[in-house]
């Protein structure tokens, strides 16, 4: 159960930035470990966790400030291979992101080849995702993925099946791919669709259009452009019940998680795309609000800016599984550190956080002794790192304490030095989320008086005739 507890600290920082599971996990049991051991000797849980969640928030701070901005492709190539740990990956992703920006859609598919391999396709991703976790297809991820479904876009509220069972009965004899983007789904109507989904009878998807009230009918406006559909509308004169096939859209695939979704490839009109993308950027040359300016210039980017496709191959099921699990991670890392910067890496950072915040730090008693914890723990991971790769923890911990700055160790090599001139780095947000999210669980755990579980019920003999 303890083991549990910790991994959700890992999971929680691999969900917002792809890396630093390791590093949550020996903070979280650094953190526990001391935090039992004093409380053993009377302190005070609360007065604990509340001491660890000072020296956090002071040595936020001070990792913020450390923080230096990603500065050009090679530094960007540098960050991608270290998350990556290979040199191919990593040079793919770098120049991925420079053509597409830290904010461009990016996806990962499978290729039948043995090689990496990108593809550049128009897209489109919206801040909406499945409005069931029933529509997942991949459970491992949390992920749904649909391969040249039809799409339905609608600014109606869909809460009775009655509405479109029509179209699904017309869907059916062509496809079992449908994808459904309206105001909301809800009620029978959902009820319908998921219970459809988990016999086997439709692969479908419902998301909610983003947006809201003129904006919202405007970006479905957009989708349809790009997807080759109508919007099917009551201010325009249409039910959801007149809606045949000629109204959906297709596109080459859609990958949906909680949050948002990408559709990759859609079937609309280069022209009438291009049409559409010069309006949207009259209108915001032309409108008088900031406000607005902002929003259509939105749209004009998510139309305009295309999907870049990393496809990555392997001999065996299992290299491919790994590989692409690594990649996906690599590129939310290097995502991250493009976002808040990147610090010294091996350790160093949370080293460096500890001392600093250590002699600033203002409280006393069980408080103090909670701060203490944490900046004992920020020791761990430069300790483990020298212990793993042969070399005294110890020793290599005093040497680092001794100098300032960037200066530390490189484990690979057995050196000493400017971590940054060594081309070892971490994103700043990996470190900031790892060391929140360890203190998080370990707060959790020491403030608990004991822990429920159900057991599994014991087997019954079975019964015996005479």
């Amino acid at each position: 159960m303890g083991a549990q507890l910790v991994k959700v600290a890992a999971s929680r920082t691999n969900d917002v930035v792809g890396d630093g599971t390791t590093t949550s996990t020996i903070l979280a049991q650094s953190i526990i470990q001391q935090g039992f051991k004093n409380m053993a000797a009377g302190a005070n849980p609360m007065a604990l966790k509340k001491g660890i969640e000072l020296a956090v928030d002071a040595m936020k701070d001070e990792i913020i400030a450390m923080s230096v901005p990603v500065a050009g492709r090679e530094q960007v190539a540098q960050i991608a291979v270290l998350a990556a740990h290979e040199d191919e990956m990593g040079n793919l992703i770098a120049d991925v992101l420079e053509k597409v920006g830290a904010q461009g859609t990016i996806t990962v598919e499978e290729s039948r080849t043995l090689v990496y391999e990108t593809e550049y396709v128009e897209g489109m991703e919206i801040d909406r995702g499945y409005l069931s976790p029933y529509f997942v297809t991949d459970q491992g991820k949390m992920v749904t993925e649909i391969d040249d479904p039809y799409i339905l876009l609608t600014s109606e509220k869909i809460s009775s099946i009655s509405d479109v069972l029509p179209l699904l009965e017309q869907l059916n004899a062509v496809s079992r791919n449908i994808v459904i983007i309206a105001e909301d789904v809800e009620g029978e109507a959902l009820a319908t669709l998921v219970v459809n989904k988990l016999r086997g009878n439709l692969n479908v998807l419902a998301v909610k259009a983003p947006g809201f009230g003129e904006r919202r009918k405007a970006i479905l406006d957009d989708m349809a452009v790009l997807f080759g559909a109508n919007v099917i509308s009551t201010d325009i004169g249409r039910n959801l019940d007149s809606a045949t096939l000629e109204d959906l859209g297709r596109c080459r695939r859609v990958i949906a998680t909680k949050d948002d979704t990408a559709f990759v490839e859609g079937n609309g009109n280069p022209q009438d795309i291009e049409a559409r993308i010069h309006q949207i950027r009259q209108q915001a040359e032309d409108t008088a609000s900031d406000y607005d300016r902002e929003k259509l210039e939105e749209r004009a980017a998510k139309l305009s800016g295309g999907v870049a496709i990393l496809k990555v191959g392997a001999a065996t099921e299992i290299e491919l599984r790994e590989k692409r699990d690594r990649l996906e991670d690599a590129l939310a890392a290097t995502r991250a550190a493009m976002e808040e910067g990147i610090v010294p890496g091996g350790g160093t950072t949370l080293l460096r956080a500890a001392q600093a915040t250590r002699a600033a730090i203002e409280c006393s008693g069980d408080v103090l002794t909670g701060a203490e914890i944490t900046f004992s723990a920020a020791d761990a991971p430069l300790t483990l790192i020298s212990d793993n790769a042969g070399y005294s923890g110890v020793v290599v911990l005093d040497a680092v304490r001794s100098g300032e700055g960037d200066y530390g160790f490189d484990a690979e090599k057995g050196e000493f030095g400017s971590m940054f001139d060594m081309g070892i780095v971490d994103p700043t947000k990996v470190v900031r989320s790892a060391l929140e999210n360890a203190a998080s669980v370990a707060g959790m755990i020491l403030t608990s008086e004991s822990l429920i579980t159900e057991l599994n019920p014991p087997k019954l003999p079975a019964p015996y005739d005479d």
